[in-house]
Order: structure tokens, then sequence, then C-alpha cells
């Protein structure tokens, strides 16, 4: 059949910018990477506006006509709602009126919303969560985030702040203490910066053969490889990595009911460390997650412009 509608599909995120046009379906028809870094607001819109425009002129439409609309997926708090991208964190916090701006620049409708609650409606459009209204999505990649979805919508929150679960103690102790005050946060433990900072920590007690970047993050792959070898570093790592995302899960399954769980990012996408928690799962307290606790099925490739593209159709 052939597609009625595409969709521009943006996925912003700390290092690079994906543009895309997706079909009604969910395929990716085309895409281009831009390098992005670290930058506010201003200087992503710019970034953006830059991207869209090379991209016009550069690939075109996949049907020769103007997409029926255009959805962002972003790093940091986003009301979905007003199309207001709030703040990158709190060092970032301009807030900018995105939708409405690029709306206006590009004669089509624009909606944006957070990246990672843009995942779950991904999950939602062509992935794990089809016919489910009742899910939790988990990021867990270089930090920590996850989405609700209860009666088929996301939670947001009062303030667009819901899901940010890397700042919850999961009861396995580090003596590490969180920019929120807190001591022990999963994210500090079980994301691509909580293996680096712990490793650093941890790395003169064991012996190991991990070694330790000067000005890059450890690879959490190597460590790993590493844990299955033996090394009494990265098996510690990978433990007590493993033991705090199962112990999140289950956390988050008490406070929701839902029927499934849905696991994307690089950290647990590894079928060792999903093993590893699939075994620290308590049956008594996941007995209802019927559906299972499962990894995505979306390419990680194209995971953020999927999700982008479920924004554009504003599901």
């Amino acid at each position: 059949m052939e597609t009625t509608n595409t969709y521009l599909a943006l996925d912003f995120g700390g290092t690079k910018l994906l543009v895309g046009e997706l079909s009604d379906k969910g395929q990716v028809l085309n895409l281009k990477k831009y390098d992005t870094g670290y930058v506010d607001q201003l200087q992503a819109l710019e970034i953006i506006i830059t991207a869209v425009d090379d991209y016009m002129a550069t690939i075109g439409w996949a049907t020769g006509k103007k997409p029926a609309s255009m959805g962002i997926g972003l790093i940091g708090r986003v009301d979905n709602d007003n199309g207001v991208w709030c703040q990158i964190d709190p060092k970032r916090n301009l807030s900018v009126e995105l939708a409405a701006i690029l709306s206006e620049k590009y004669g089509m409708p624009c909606f944006i919303d957070n990246d990672v609650k843009s995942a779950a409606k991904a999950e939602k459009w062509i992935g794990h969560g089809v016919g489910t209204d009742h899910f939790i999505y988990l990021n867990i990649g270089t930090g920590i985030a996850s989405a609700s979805v209860i009666n088929g919508k996301v939670v947001r929150g009062g303030h667009n702040n819901a899901g940010e679960v890397g700042h919850t103690s999961v009861g396995v102790n580090t003596g590490v203490q969180c920019g929120c005050g807190r001591m022990d946060c999963v994210e500090l433990i079980a994301s691509g910066m909580g293996f680096d900072k712990q490793a650093r920590l941890l790395h003169a007690k064991y012996t190991t053969q991990l070694a330790l970047p000067e000005t890059n993050p450890v690879n959490v792959r190597d460590i790993y490889q590493l844990a299955q070898q033996g090394d009494q570093l990265c098996m510690h790592l990978a433990e007590q990595a493993s033991r705090a995302i199962a112990y999140l899960i289950m956390n988050l399954v008490r406070v929701t009911d839902p029927e499934l769980v849905v696991l994307g990012g690089g950290i647990v996408s590894d079928v060792f460390m999903f093993q590893k928690v699939q075994e620290k799962l308590n049956h008594t307290t996941i007995r209802f997650v019927k559906k299972g606790i499962v990894l995505t099925s979306l390419d990680p490739n194209f995971a953020g412009l999927i999700g982008a593209g479920a924004v554009a159709m504003n599901l």
C-alpha cells in the first residue's frame, strides 16, 4: 500500500541530531546525521534550523511533497501540550517556544516531547507496547529515565518532570552522594556515567585489567567482556549494576502496576546484563507483569527517530 503521509522527525541528543522522514507505518525513509554538543536551547534552535534547511536542500522529501507534520524528541524537560522546551538541565533552563517557532518557519504543524517519553510513544505505535495501555519504558544509557503509560497516556506530572527515576535509591550501598543530595542513586551505579564513576572509585581496590581513559568515560562493553573473563573489578561493577536495575524495575512495578516493562538504552541491551537483571527479579513482585520485562524491539540506531515520528503524529 502506498504511503499516505510522511512525517519529518528530529532526534536531538547530547552529541548528535538525526533528521529523517518516516512513513505513517514507522518506516525510516531517509535520514541524515548532524553534530550537536554541549549547547543551550537557543544554540540548539540554530542547529536544528541549519540541519533542517540542509536536509531539505541535500536530501529532499521522499515523496516529493511536504511532510504532514514534524516532531522532535529532545533531551530535558518538555511541555508537550504547549510546545515549549523548558530546560535541558538545571544549568540550561531557557524556556523556548520551539514548536511554534519551527511550525511558522516551515509551514507545517510541529510537536515536541522529551526523548524518553518519545521512545515510549514509539513503543506504543509500532513496538512491544502496541495494544497495551499500561506499561513502563525504562531507558538506561548515559543516564536513567523512564516513561509510564497509564490508561494509554504518558504520565507527565505537574511540571512535565515525571520519570526522572535515576534519582531513586535502590538499596545498593556504594557510599556515593548524588547531586540531588541523597546517597546511592541508581544513576550513579548503573548508567553509563555511573559505571564510569564506580570504576574510578573502586579501581585500586580490585585486581583488574580495565583501563581508565583520561578524557573519555569507561567503555561499558569492556566491563561486560572482562566480567565474563573473571575480572574482579568488572564482575563487581556488573553485579551491583544489575542488582540496582532489577531493584529499580521492581520499585516502578509496585508504583504503577504495568502489564509490560520495556527496557531500552545501551547499558541494558547487552544480553549479558539483561540476563543478570532477570536473575534478580522477584517472581512475586513481577507476577502481574503478564506481558513480560523485555528489551525493546526497535532498532537502537533509529529508535529516537521513530519516537520523534510518533511525536509528529501527535500520538
